[in-house]
């Protein structure tokens, strides 16, 4: 399995209106593959809209593109014009993650959490924050773990759901006082990029 993570930077004010045309656009396009999850940034960079598609393998995805876009099922009509610049990311998923196959009611905030290492040891990120990871998982569930294969290279993913912000800084708490989290990891990031997101209502991640 495979996961593509967009990110679109759109003028500003335009969220409501591209998530607004997304949505009447996302039934035609999920015959061609499947949605895991929208959102909006909140705190960080903000009037950007990420989503994260499935994939079997990037000949799978490769043809569900262009079968969209040969049947008229995509883009959505009019957001390439509320666009700024896009972004994509090929993910590998970390065996400790949720399949994902469906919708889950986690909460109404995520935080996705990105940090670039240097080159040659991000597999071995991955899996050493995979070991770590039980845990932290007992105060709230883990939205995924994810390595970059194609894109910004050298990248290991976090997201992680929390019912609202009040929720988020319990669960901190608590892992930061029992010392259970962050995982012990020998690499140091050389760069990290936290965004603080909010599901559209239609985004099967909520």
């Amino acid at each position: 399995m495979l996961y593509e993570l967009r990110t679109y930077r759109l003028k500003p004010g335009a969220v409501p209106e591209y998530e607004k045309r997304f949505a009447a656009a996302i039934e035609a396009r999920q015959k061609y593959s499947r949605l895991v999850g929208f959102w909006h940034t909140d705190i960080g960079p903000i009037d950007q809209v990420l989503h994260l598609w499935a994939y079997e393998t990037l000949q799978q995805r490769a043809e569900a593109r262009a079968a969209s876009v040969k049947d008229g099922a995509w883009p959505p009509a009019g957001v390439l014009d509320l666009t700024v610049s896009m972004d994509n990311d090929i993910l590998v998923p970390s065996p400790a993650n949720d399949p994902l196959d469906g919708p889950r009611e986690w909460g109404n905030l995520y935080e996705l959490r990105m940090y670039t290492y240097p080159s040659g040891v991000i597999r071995h990120v991955m899996e050493q924050f995979t070991a770590g990871v039980a845990a932290r998982q007992e105060l709230s569930p883990l939205g995924g773990f994810f390595m970059s294969e194609l894109g910004e290279l050298n990248r290991f993913y976090q997201l992680w759901p929390y019912r609202d912000w009040d929720h988020r800084d319990e669960v901190r708490a608590q892992y930061l006082k029992a010392g259970t989290w962050p995982a012990k990891v020998e690499e140091r990031p050389i760069h990290q990029l936290v965004r603080h997101l909010i599901p559209a209502s239609f985004s099967p991640l909520h």
